[in-house]
């Protein structure tokens, strides 16, 4: 017997509120205290705190669950009233505060059993009630999410044509508000574009004139996008830091000489004597190899396969060779700087068109969204609330279900942004997509064993390596003692949904390659750390990387044109400015373009930057402090970005982590 002091927290989200009635019951080790009407004059308003008291008349035991039901009011039986719950903290008659967290959205007549805060593997729940709502917890969560195969070879998605058919746990607070900001009406609205009638542009100084209004990374890509140096750092830190490495031997299907390229190099250097330095770096597009190109307006569109070599040299990183095409031969020419200036510029913006294909596509939609999309699915349907790692990871899924849903809907699908403007079309891009899948590698997504990989250890002013490592390394030290904290290396190997989580991932995200060298289990808690690091950096630190800068390094079109007009030059000294500026997306193109990259690269206004986690999920002292001490590694790592920034022409802001969100949000 006694009195339970209950205290109610609404969400802040617009329509987080209910006028429905909430019966709650309190349910205990040995017997429950039967549904309590929650008694209030007023309904649950948004971002209320309201307090009631509950008095059972029999002993119940160790509080274990809390059992909430909305009811319809019986003047309003017909009214869709969801409430957005965040937690309920519930004293007991000893005085001890016992938390329950929601943060998820119940509808009418639908009964939620909440868990006690504190986090339990499987093999230590040893209480029945708490064991019976782990497996009820799993065993509706599988219901709700299930598997959908959206394209064969490519990682599998959730099954869902809808933000509003989600389940109710990772609706959050998405609103039709933010399904309007992802539309490119929005971004037309917001930049003041018009939609003008289509056409040639007859000068780079004409599509400087679109935007009145523009960054300084926007300005300043305008001012030096045709520079050599520019072109070369993008490599390293720009949109796609990912496609380049060294280069120790040139492959056959590239045949550069010396002869070609020694009027670049050292006096007294060769080709082969800065290769064995590890001074010549390699881009290769060879995903894009026989691709088809798109029909835009009835206007056949081109893509290039390019190879381009590069040379770092006092700090620097120029280009120095360009093939458009992976066969080489006649009629497949290697442009050189000491070309004329139209042909060097034509064979540049090929491979920056060929820059938006890999980056858009690999290395932001599939490596960042869709293999997030599968962490998150596979964690939804394994590991129940009360476990350690769902408490850890679920901020880390906040907003990427539904921001893929409306990808697939307004980006991807076959009325979407790609077929209608972009050179890679539809019927290709599924081809080179489930090529860059093939291509997926456990390393590729672990920055410290990639940067190895591609040999970049060393070259100088790689800022994206510079700040990711850092990174990853306070997100593992994180992880480590986090993961320390709940598993001993016996605990990994008897975690049953751990291991089931894994297998989902594998079989759904890999399939099940053996070639990708992704683990098959977990033998100890260094594994599971650095696993665990990795899905986390994926989403946050990652994403960041290759998403934020879209607008500022893509919306000035001719350095990341989504299209060409004209094939790639078959022979040197052809190409004027008049044929450079034919071979430019036309007039509407560029505007929907500009209007996607800056739609895909703004942030929300309810963002939770990376180390942020305003939902309490965690009631016990060690991963709260983690927590916090996790937050200052942080906040020292932005103040080293800030005075290294200060110094630069061009500042590197992307990993900075007031600017890395914690999942993949937009």
């Amino acid at each position: 017997m006694g009195k339970y002091k209950i205290q109610v927290f609404t969400g802040t989200a617009l329509g987080a509120g209910t006028s429905n009635k909430i019966y709650m019951t309190l349910i205990g080790s040995i017997s429950n205290s039967g549904p309590h009407k929650l008694k209030t004059l007023t309904a649950f308003w948004p971002g209320s705190r309201q307090t009631f008291t509950v008095e059972s008349e029999s002993n119940i035991g160790e509080l274990l669950l809390v059992e909430v039901e909305p009811r319809p009011r019986s003047l309003l039986p017909h009214i869709d009233d969801d409430w957005f719950c965040t937690k309920i903290i519930v004293t007991t008659p000893e005085g001890v505060n016992v938390l329950f967290p929601c943060y998820c959205w119940m509808g009418r007549d639908e009964k939620l059993f909440l868990r006690h805060s504190i986090a339990m593997l499987k093999t230590k729940d040893t209480v029945p009630q708490l064991l019976a709502h782990r497996q009820e917890n799993l065993k509706k969560r599988r219901q709700e999410f299930k598997w959908s195969v959206y394209a064969p070879g490519l990682p599998h998605t959730v099954l869902a044509k809808s933000p509003h058919e989600l389940p109710a746990e990772v609706r959050f607070s998405f609103t039709r508000e933010k399904e309007f900001q992802f539309t490119s009406g929005a971004a037309f609205m917001k930049l003041k574009l018009e939609n003008p009638l289509n056409g040639t542009w007859n000068s780079f100084e004409a599509i400087k004139e679109i935007l009145s209004e523009k960054p300084e990374t926007y300005e300043y890509v305008e001012n030096n996008w045709m520079t050599d140096e520019f072109f070369a750092y993008q490599f390293l830190n720009g949109l796609n830091p990912m496609i380049i490495k060294r280069c120790s031997k040139l492959p056959e299907k590239f045949p550069v000489t010396n002869e070609m390229v020694k009027s670049f190099l050292p006096d007294t250097s060769t080709l082969e004597s800065e290769m064995k330095k590890g001074n010549i770096f390699i881009c290769d597009y060879e995903r894009l190899r026989d691709i088809e190109g798109n029909v835009i307006s009835n206007q056949k569109q081109y893509l290039a396969a390019p190879l381009c070599l590069l040379f770092s040299t006092q700090g620097k990183l120029m280009p120095i060779a360009i093939q458009l095409n992976q066969q080489p031969g006649p009629g497949n020419p290697i442009f050189l700087p000491s070309d004329s200036e139209n042909d060097w510029l034509l064979a540049k913006i090929f491979v920056r068109n060929a820059e938006f294909n890999e980056h858009e596509l690999n290395f932001h939609l599939l490596r960042a969204h869709l293999m997030g999309e599968v962490f998150t699915v596979a964690t939804m349907r394994n590991l129940p609330s009360c476990h350690p790692l769902y408490k850890l990871l679920i901020p880390h899924t906040r907003y990427n279900l539904q921001i893929n849903i409306l990808a697939r809907s307004l980006l991807i699908s076959e009325d979407g942004y790609f077929p209608k403007f972009t050179a890679i079309g539809n019927k290709s891009m599924t081809t080179f997509l489930k090529r860059a899948a093939s291509s997926l590698t456990y390393s590729s997504l672990c920055i410290p064993d990639n940067i190895k990989e591609r040999g970049l250890e060393t070259i100088p002013n790689y800022f994206y390596r510079d700040d990711g490592l850092e990174l990853w390394d306070i997100i593992y030290k994180f992880v480590s003692g986090f993961v320390s904290h709940y598993y001993k290396d016996q605990d990994v190997k008897d975690d049953n949904e751990l291991h089931s989580w894994l297998t989902e991932i594998r079989e759904n995200g890999f399939l099940e390659r053996s070639e990708a060298g992704f683990p098959k289990s977990f033998g100890t808690v260094k594994e599971l750390v650095k696993f665990i690091t990795m899905v986390i950096f994926t989403v946050s630190a990652q994403h960041a990387a290759v998403n934020s800068g879209q607008f500022e390094f893509g919306g000035f079109m001719p350095n990341f044109p989504s299209t060409l007009r004209c094939p790639p030059p078959r022979q040197k000294g052809e190409t004027t400015m008049d044929s450079v500026l034919e071979a430019l997306p036309d007039i509407s193109t560029t505007i929907n373009t500009i209007a996607v990259v800056y739609l895909l690269s703004q942030e929300s206004a309810d963002r939770y930057p990376l180390g942020h986690y305003p939902e309490e999920l965690f009631s016990e002292e060690v991963p709260l402090k983690l927590i916090a001490q996790f937050k200052s590694a942080l906040q020292d790592l932005e103040m080293k970005i800030d005075n290294r920034n200060k110094k630069l022409a061009l500042p590197y802001t992307y990993l900075n982590p007031r600017n890395v969100d914690n999942s993949v949000a937009i």
